[in-house]
C-alpha cells in the first residue's frame, strides 16, 4: 500500500536518460524542417524579385526603416496576445485551473511547431496541460476546437465585411467566408461531433478508443461553446486579426502602394486562409502566391507586392515562430515540474 503512493516515473522533473537522444533528435528535425521551409520560401520570392528586378525590388523595401518594422511586429504581438487572453478565457471556462501566465506560455510556446506536420502546436499545448493539470488530451482538445473555430469565425466575418465595404477583387472571399463560418459551427456543436463520432465508427467499426476520445471530448465542447463564451473569444479574434492586417495595410502604404484598408485586410486574411486549405505547415508558400496574386490584381507591381508579400510574413509567421522558440524551453521546463 505505501509504495502506491510514489510518484510514477512519467512524473519525475527531469526526462530518463534514454529519452534524452530521442528528444534532442526531434528538436533537431524539426528545427532543420522550419530551416528548409523557410529556405523554400525565401529562394522563391529572391526569384521572383529578380525576375522582376533587383533595382526596383531594393528600392521598395529602402522605404522600410526599423522603427516600421517594429510597429509591424508590435501589431502581430496584438494579435497573439489578443488570442492568447482567448486561450485563457476558455481554459478557465472548461474548468482548469491554469493561471493567465500558464496558458500564455503554452499558447505562444505552440508558435515554435507552426510550420511542422500536423499541427503538431495544438499537440504540443494538450501535453503541456496534462503534465501540469493531469486533464487527459480529450478533455482539453474542445480548448483547441473552440480556438481553431473562433479564429475561423473571425477571419470569415473579416472577410465579409471587407467585401462589403468594397474590396471586390477577391472574387472567392465570400464563399471562402461561408465555408469558414459554416466549418466554425459544426466544430463547435457538441451533439454534431458527437453524432459524427458515432455514425463513423458504426459504419467503419475501426479505431474504437479514437472514436470514444472524441465522443468525450464531444461532450466536453458545451463548457466552451455556451453563447456567451464563444462570441467573448470571437470578439478577441476579431481584434487580434484585424491588428495584422492593419500592418499589412501600413506596409502597402509605405512603400507606396496603398490600396485601402478593407481591401488590403481582405487580401491577408484571405490569404491566410488560402494557405491553410492547401494544407501545408504554416501555410507556407500557398499564403504568399495568393497573397501575390491578389495584390496584382488589386493593380499593385510586382516590385512592391513581392517584397510587401515577403516582409509581412516575416513580421506575423516567422515573428510568431521565433517567439515561439523563445518560449517553447522556458515552457517544456514548466512543464517537466508539473507546476507553474
Amino acid at each position: 500500500m505505501m509504495t502506491s503512493t510514489h510518484p510514477t516515473p512519467t512524473l519525475a522533473p527531469n526526462p530518463p536518460a534514454t529519452d534524452v537522444p530521442k528528444q534532442t533528435s526531434r528538436r533537431f528535425r524539426d528545427v532543420a524542417l522550419l530551416a528548409v521551409i523557410f529556405g523554400f520560401v525565401i529562394a522563391g520570392l529572391v526569384g521572383l524579385a529578380a525576375a522582376t528586378g533587383w533595382d526596383e525590388t531594393k528600392e521598395q523595401l529602402s522605404k522600410l526603416g526599423w522603427a516600421q518594422v517594429v510597429i509591424l511586429m508590435l501589431l502581430s504581438l496584438v494579435n497573439y496576445v489578443f488570442r492568447g487572453l482567448r486561450w485563457h478565457v476558455f481554459a478557465r471556462r472548461m474548468g482548469l485551473r491554469t493561471t493567465l501566465w500558464q496558458n500564455l506560455r503554452h499558447f505562444i510556446g505552440g508558435f515554435a511547431m507552426s510550420v511542422t506536420p500536423g499541427r503538431v502546436g495544438e499537440l504540443i499545448r494538450m501535453r503541456w496541460l496534462k503534465r501540469e493539470t493531469g486533464w487527459a488530451m480529450e478533455r482539453t482538445a474542445p480548448l483547441v476546437l473552440m480556438d481553431r473555430a473562433s479564429d475561423l469565425a473571425a477571419m470569415a466575418i473579416l472577410l465579409g465585411l471587407g467585401v462589403a465595404l468594397g474590396a471586390r477583387d477577391v472574387a472567392f472571399a465570400p464563399a471562402v467566408a461561408v465555408a469558414a463560418l459554416l466549418a466554425a459551427f459544426v466544430a463547435t456543436r457538441p451533439a454534431l461531433l458527437l453524432s459524427f463520432a458515432r455514425t463513423f465508427y458504426r459504419i467503419s467499426g475501426v479505431f474504437p478508443r479514437i472514436w470514444a476520445r472524441i465522443a468525450r471530448a464531444a461532450k466536453s465542447l458545451s463548457a466552451v461553446s455556451s453563447p456567451s463564451a464563444a462570441t467573448f473569444g470571437l470578439w478577441l479574434g476579431l481584434v487580434g486579426w484585424l491588428a495584422e492586417g492593419y500592418a499589412f495595410y501600413l506596409l502597402l502604404d509605405w512603400m507606396g502602394a496603398g490600396i485601402g484598408l478593407a481591401q488590403a485586410v481582405t487580401i491577408f486574411t484571405f490569404s491566410t486562409l488560402a494557405g491553410g486549405l492547401t494544407g501545408a505547415p504554416g501555410g507556407v508558400g500557398g499564403a504568399e502566391a495568393a497573397m501575390i496574386a491578389l495584390l496584382t490584381l488589386a493593380g499593385v507591381p510586382p516590385e512592391a507586392s513581392i517584397p510587401a508579400t515577403a516582409v509581412i510574413r516575416i513580421t506575423t509567421l516567422w515573428f510568431a515562430i521565433l517567439l515561439g522558440l523563445m518560449v517553447f524551453p522556458i515552457a517544456e521546463r514548466y512543464s517537466n515540474k508539473g507546476s507553474s
